[in-house]
């Protein structure tokens, strides 16, 4: 399959401020696109729904996203395309509150935007130095240096070990407990430092901050970013029509994993290694168009390195379903 948009990566980058990982390879999932509405639920910087909406003058493009500076980003592409685009400052996970349903297409891309992860001041990166935020909806929820402050050792090492995948998370966990009201809390360099000198000397070679796996996970937690995945995945393949596509982007091993087994599960296969049911026990929902994630190709991992982790899997909706 090919897919082609009317203003091409360089201009697409500029008029959005970036260029969407998998691009390319997500129109494919969709194509040949019909005229009819399609969802982005994760606008962002809006490289998506922009390429979407440049293919034809039948497609309709609602986006969704909770981040107050992605409304603002939103207007402008509303003024491009009055008629064609629609915006919602809406947390995924609540998609099925819209009153529009019977989508062709819906797309998930996980994770923190570029936009996000380049605003220092929203804390989600310990490049420069900025109050421990990391809220991607910053009008709700605590910050997470009010979540390292106070929430009980229980969850705190859920979030390091759990969702950082931190080896040394005794070490991380404890340091950061022992600084409860030191203000060591309160700011990403502070905060890095801590996680580092916890962790010890890095090993020859190793390129990655000491403090990243943690930094991560502390973001995943913050933002219930795996129940926010559980939750609408079954909400966005329920919003599709029938013959309609869901293609998710994953940038985390876990939420991959997620993405995996719910994907395994419409399309009637054993959700993971454990699970023994009979396939007269299942029930297929739909067709997998990627039998292995899509990842990206070495020419867009060198022009942007975000996505070199980034995986795609994509389905598409039977018109009825299939014992």
């Amino acid at each position: 399959m090919s897919c082609t948009f009317a203003s091409g990566p360089t201009l697409l980058r500029q008029m959005t401020g970036h260029l969407p990982v998998l691009l390319r390879e997500v129109l494919e999932c969709f194509a040949p696109m019909q005229p009819g509405r399609y969802l982005d639920g994760t606008f962002g910087g809006g490289g998506h729904t922009t390429a979407l909406l440049e293919v034809g003058e039948g497609i309709h493009v609602t986006g969704l996203d909770c981040d107050p500076a992605a409304a603002e980003r939103a207007e402008r592409l509303r003024e491009r395309f009055p008629d064609q685009f629609s915006f919602f400052d809406l947390n995924f996970r609540k998609l099925d509150k819209l009153t529009q349903t019977g989508f062709a297409g819906v797309l998930l891309d996980l994770g923190v935007s570029s936009f996000q992860l380049d605003q220092a001041e929203r804390g989600f990166s310990f490049r420069e130095d900025a109050p421990a935020d990391m809220r991607l909806n910053p009008r709700q929820g605590v910050s997470a240096a009010e979540f390292l402050e106070t929430a009980n050792r229980e969850d705190v090492v859920h979030a390091i070990r759990n969702h950082g995948e931190e080896l040394k998370w005794r070490r991380v966990v404890d340091a950061i407990l022992d600084a409860r009201g030191s203000g060591q809390l309160q700011s990403t360099a502070k905060l890095a430092a801590l996680i580092a000198a916890a962790i010890g000397p890095q090993r020859r070679g190793e390129r990655i901050h000491p403090a990243t796996k943690s930094f991560q996970g502390i973001r995943i937690a913050v933002n219930d970013e795996l129940g926010a995945i559980e939750e609408v995945l079954p909400k966005a393949f329920e919003a599709l029509a029938p013959g309609g596509v869901l293609a998710v982007i994953s940038f985390h091993s876990l939420e991959d994993r997620l993405v995996k087994r719910f994907f395994n599960r419409v399309t009637g296969r054993p959700e993971h290694g454990r699970d023994s049911r009979s396939q007269d026990e299942r029930t297929q929902l739909a067709d997998r168009l990627t039998r292995k994630p899509v990842t990206a190709s070495e020419a867009e991992i060198a022009a942007n390195p975000r996505s070199r982790s980034a995986k795609l899997r994509a389905v598409r909706k039977l018109l009825s379903p299939q014992c």
